[in-house]
């Protein structure tokens, strides 16, 4: 099945940014932003119009295993796989969705898509400094580890929006892009090669969010 929600500044279909409808969470607010801002975008459940994506985002909210569960049962895994890992298509992944990147979380058994050299934990405040709450919810400033197309143009201390209680660690430290303090410092936004992904929610960060959807548009 695909849902078609409409096509803007018309451009080959081979270009277009493609939203996986695997069963998490609501994703018509990243479309309604990618509207937005001009960017052609689909959200599909279409194994096909996967395969014909120019570029995709896995995005989502919810537990980890059971967002495993609906991309395996859909059948989109091998196929990911093949778009992500041999056609080198750039893939987003937002907030669950880029958990889903890592090898494994915490908060379930079954195994993550593995692109990432990372894991999946629960924030641990061994004396919780300031009575920090789970989940890490609102805004929070991000820091730069290094330079790449998809924070380019991105201030010094741009901030964004959050919801999550578990967050990513990176064996690779060169595949962290920003950083976020919340207790302790955690990445929270990582590309190895075509493979791009954030914790945060760009759809609801306003012009930083913005910034990160048009660059990724333009990779």
């Amino acid at each position: 099945m695909s849902i078609i929600y409409g096509l803007v500044s018309r451009v080959p279909m081979e270009k277009e940014i493609l939203i996986v409808d695997y069963g998490m969470g609501n994703l018509g607010s990243i479309y309604t932003m990618l509207k937005h801002l001009g960017i052609a975008a689909e959200i599909s459940s279409s194994a096909e119009r996967i395969a014909d994506a120019g570029k995709i985002i896995l995005a989502g909210v919810g537990a980890f295993d059971n967002g495993m569960r609906k991309i395996n049962g859909h059948g989109f895994t091998e196929l990911l796989h093949k778009k992500v890992l041999q056609e080198k298509t750039p893939v987003l992944g937002i907030c669950l969705g880029m958990q889903l990147m890592t090898q494994g979380s915490e908060e379930g058994t079954i195994p993550g898509l593995g692109w990432l050299t990372a894991s999946t934990v629960r924030f641990q405040f061994a004396d919780n400094p300031g009575r920090l709450k789970i989940p890490h919810m609102g805004w929070n400033i991000v820091q730069k580890n290094r330079e790449s197309q998809l924070t380019a143009g991105l201030p010094q201390e741009a901030r964004f929006y959050f919801v999550h209680s578990y967050h990513v660690i990176c064996r690779q430290q060169m595949d962290v892009l920003l950083r976020t303090h919340y207790g302790y410092d955690f990445p929270s936004a990582i590309q190895k090669g075509n493979i791009f992904g954030v914790q945060f929610h760009p759809e609801k960060s306003h012009r930083f969010g913005m910034q990160i959807l048009k660059n990724f548009a333009g990779i």
